[in-house]
């Protein structure tokens, strides 16, 4: 196998709450050293951000189980002046530093790009936001759930009708493909740092990513054009690019974007009279009586179960989804098959990995998030730390 991308490449992972970890972690599929830097006792209170309702089987959360994958614990005070003083020492020899504190909590750290910039030439400092790094909001605390879901508009036209009350989102939904973003720009960097031999800052908020995952309804917008919210099913304009529940409780998502031309395919693999009204002749006559195709469609698809329904459609090449539910997950042969679900080295439990792959390249063999400061001494070490030195940041509370 061919030597992973990243090896070698140092990271410094500064950060919490989830799309600044999360890019770190992408970076440790492909062979980088990611240094998690928490605080000592605890930890990040990531580690015990718990989405699974009360009385969860898993003795770690599975949010940490996720991001904090691949990397070591180096539990540091930063509050204190020598726990400064010991990240200063390895941003030094480090290629990466991501944070997502905000910038007044950056400046009191004294870890903001024009502190630790000059002391190593080459590094890549990555910041990630709630809402930018200028601007009147600049300090204001943000979550995917704020900044993301609702600031971009996307929570208020994932509804179904007007009158349907705005749905919040799930648990790091906005964050994990915001810290692709973050993973973008760093990368970006390293490229640009090969071409000039200099690092530089580069950062990503989820202000922007909202608005970039909500672009086509944004743009036409601010193109003057009138975006409305998603009707309400039963009045889908788009009888063929709708969602229908089965025989069993469970749904379907169809995607038939051509129904002009795959209107007989459709009627044939449906194999019911309703789709043969003359209501439905047409493709203009369909849009006219959406309502009543909706309806009729309704009845059909409720006659036969998912797993048949997933059957025919499969048969007659037709586009459409089945609505997963969470139990689904674990035992999709697809995912497994086509690597987007790993399991831990020497483990049967599967974790989410990156999502992309490169050719040639062996992503590492997911290992268990760390506990609190496992890895203090071996970075302590690698550092040029001395025995009696650990001793002594240990006693004083610098180190956990």
């Amino acid at each position: 196998m061919a030597e992973r991308l990243f090896e070698g490449l140092k990271v410094i992972d500064c950060a919490s709450y989830i799309a600044g970890p999360a890019a770190a972690t992408v970076m440790s599929d492909f062979g980088a050293e990611v240094v998690k830097i928490e605080p000592p006792g605890k930890g990040d209170p990531y580690r015990t951000r718990v989405q699974t309702p009360p009385g969860h089987v898993h003795p770690v959360s599975p949010n940490w189980v996720l991001d904090a994958r691949n990397k070591k614990s180096l539990a540091l005070n930063l509050a204190t002046e020598a726990g400064q003083d010991v990240l200063r020492r390895l941003v030094r020899e480090a290629d990466v530093f991501i944070t997502n504190y905000p910038p007044r909590v950056r400046r009191q750290l004294r870890i903001t790009y024009d502190d630790l910039a000059p002391l190593n030439d080459r590094l890549i400092y990555g910041s990630f936001t709630g809402y930018g790094e200028t601007g009147p909001e600049v300090d204001k605390p943000g979550f995917d759930a704020t900044a993301w879901w609702a600031r971009s508009g996307l929570m208020h036209l994932v509804r179904s009708g007007e009158d349907a009350t705005p749905a919040r989102s799930l648990a790091g939904m906005g964050d994990h493909p915001s810290a692709t973003a973050m993973y973008a720009a760093i990368v970006t960097a390293l490229y640009q740092r090969e071409r000039t031999g200099r690092g530089l800052h580069v950062g990503s908020s989820l202000l922007m990513n909202g608005l970039w995952a909500n672009g086509c309804s944004v743009q036409a917008t601010l193109c003057g054009e009138a975006v409305a919210v998603q009707p309400a099913r039963a009045d889908s304009t788009a009888p063929l690019r709708n969602h229908y529940r089965c025989a069993d409780g469970r749904w379907l998502l169809l995607s038939i974007v051509h129904d002009d031309r795959r209107w007989g395919v459709f009627q044939k693999a449906m194999a019911s009279g309703l789709l043969h009204d003359p209501r439905f002749a047409t493709m203009q006559s369909r849009a006219e009586h959406a309502h009543d195709l909706v309806a009729a469609l309704d009845a059909i698809f409720a006659a036969k179960p998912l797993a048949e329904w997933r059957a025919i459609l499969d048969a007659s090449g037709l586009v459409f989804g089945i609505v997963a539910e969470m139990e689904d997950i674990p035992h999709d042969e697809q995912m497994r098959v086509s690597g987007a679900l790993v399991p831990f080295a020497g483990d049967d439990l599967l974790t989410v990995t990156s999502p992309f792959w490169i050719g040639g390249q062996e992503k590492v063999a997911p290992r268990h998030a760390p506990k609190v400061g496992e890895h203090s001494d071996d970075v302590l070490r690698s550092a040029g730390y001395g025995a009696e030195e650990i001793r002594s940041l240990r006693a004083a509370g610098v180190i956990g």
